[in-house]
C-alpha cells in the first residue's frame, strides 16, 4: 500500500479528505513533518483560508522546500482548493503575495458583477477540458462538484488547465502537468463524482 501523506501547515479540513480516503480504503497520514512529506510515495495539499498565511506557515515549517522536493521527484501530488492557489507564482489577496513557484501565473478574484456572489458557493458543472487526466477516469461527461473560493488560478501556460467551470465566464476548475494535478473544488465534499477522482489518485 502507497504511503498517502496530507499536509498539515494548520490550515484545511485536513480530516475531510482523510476520511474520504479511508471510505475508498486507503490509508493517509496527516504530517506537518517535512521529512515525512519528501518521504511519501504520493503527497495531498489540502486548504482552506488565507494566501498570504498559508505560505508564511509553510516557510516557517520548511514545508514549502519539502514540497518542492517531492513534486520534483515525479511523485503523484494532489492540491485542493487553496492547495491550488499556492501552486503559482503569486496571488492578489489583500494584496500581492509570492507563492511556492511551481507553475506560472496568478491568482486573481472574481469580478464584481451585478448579481453575482463572491465567495462562488455550491454545486458546478465541469467542462473536461482535457478528459484523459488521470483524476477523470470513470467520471460522467459533465461532472458536478463542490466550489467554495473566491479568487481562482490564471495559469500563464493554458495547456496546465484540465477542467474550467463557469461563473458566468470560465475559470480554471482543475489542473494537470504530468504529476502534479489539483482542484479548485473539494473532491472531498463532492460526494460520488469526488471520491471517484480521489480513488483515481490513490491508484496511480
Amino acid at each position: 500500500m502507497s504511503r498517502i501523506v496530507i499536509v498539515d501547515y494548520g490550515m484545511g479540513n485536513l480530516r475531510s479528505v482523510q476520511k474520504a480516503l479511508e471510505r475508498l480504503g486507503y490509508t493517509a497520514v496527516i504530517s506537518a513533518d517535512p521529512q515525512a512529506v519528501v518521504q511519501a510515495d504520493k503527497v495531498i495539499l489540502p486548504g482552506v483560508g488565507a494566501f498570504a498565511d498559508a505560505m508564511e506557515r509553510l516557510r516557517q515549517s520548511g514545508l514549502d522546500a519539502a514540497l518542492h522536493q517531492f513534486i520534483a521527484h515525479g511523485r503523484p501530488f494532489l492540491g485542493i482548493c487553496l492547495g491550488l492557489q499556492l501552486l503559482f507564482n503569486r496571488s492578489h489577496e489583500d494584496g500581492l503575495h509570492q507563492g511556492l513557484n511551481v507553475l506560472a501565473g496568478e491568482v486573481v478574484r472574481f469580478p464584481a458583477q451585478p448579481g453575482l456572489k463572491v465567495p462562488h458557493m455550491g454545486w458546478n458543472t465541469l467542462k473536461l477540458v482535457r478528459p484523459e487526466c488521470p483524476l477523470f477516469r470513470d467520471l460522467p461527461p459533465e461532472p458536478a462538484v463542490y466550489f467554495v473560493h473566491s479568487y481562482y488560478a490564471v495559469p500563464t501556460d493554458a495547456q496546465v488547465i484540465a477542467a474550467t467551470a463557469d461563473y458566468p465566464t470560465p475559470f480554471t476548475a482543475a489542473l494537470w502537468r504530468d504529476n502534479l494535478f489539483a482542484t479548485q473544488f473539494h473532491p472531498e465534499k463532492s460526494q460520488r463524482v469526488g471520491l471517484q477522482m480521489l480513488a483515481n489518485f490513490a491508484r496511480l
